[in-house]
């Protein structure tokens, strides 16, 4: 598996591309503003197809280039959770909190993810999981042969992700994260904000998610 990553936008947000070096498929991972763009260079310089675009949750740093994937891989299937669709469907409902220098175009995607389920980069099994608090409809993605964890805004290298906005829940946060640090310890951690790390590493040195355990 190769992994790349770029960082940007007005949130310094993450975006990640994983590809199964066999079969040359790839997936990016959320889509934060000024970051797809070389990511997607990068899959047409190594001879991948990007497959998917696979969504941790809604919020504008998180979608704001979707469109820029289907414009250059028409056949990338964007995939986000049922209760997060509203934010990709509809996104001027976050402009009102957050108005942004730039506007997200509505997209419809083209499947749900949901708790549990296998998705398939090549080779790669990846294992969805709810984990809602920050987001109603944030998800993980575990490739469980690679220990990875594409982790979104739950935690977040010291912290953890929001719980102030409109549609977030502290409990269920705390309940997401004391689910999450049940995979070991060497599990990477892939986070939507900040640096890569390990769950070991941040039940170690992150006080919330101590508190949470």
């Amino acid at each position: 598996m190769t992994l790349l990553k770029n960082t940007g936008g007005i949130a310094q947000t993450n975006c990640y591309m994983l590809a199964d070096d066999v079969s040359k498929q790839a997936v990016l991972f959320d889509a934060p503003d000024g970051t797809v763009a070389p990511l997607l260079e990068q899959a047409v310089k190594r001879g991948w197809t990007v497959i998917g675009l696979w969504l941790t949750h809604g919020h504008f740093d998180h979608i704001a280039d979707h469109a820029l994937v289907n414009a250059r891989f028409p056949n990338a299937k964007v995939l986000i959770h049922p209760l997060d669709e509203l934010k990709l469907s509809n996104p001027i409902i976050q402009t009102a909190r957050f108005p942004l220098p730039f506007k997200i175009p509505p997209r419809i995607p083209d499947g749900h993810l949901h708790d549990v389920q296998m998705l398939k980069i090549g080779a790669l099994d990846v294992r969805v999981i709810h984990t809602p608090g920050h987001a109603p409809g944030h998800v993980m993605f575990h490739v469980v042969s690679e220990k990875t964890l594409v982790g979104g805004d739950l935690i977040i290298c010291g912290s953890v992700g929001r719980t102030d906005l409109p549609d977030s829940e502290p409990d269920k946060l705390d309940a997401s994260i004391r689910s999450i640090m049940t995979l070991p310890d060497d599990t990477r951690l892939l986070p939507g904000h900040c640096n890569i790390t390990t769950l070991g590493d941040e039940r170690r040195n992150n006080a919330y998610v101590r508190g949470c355990l």
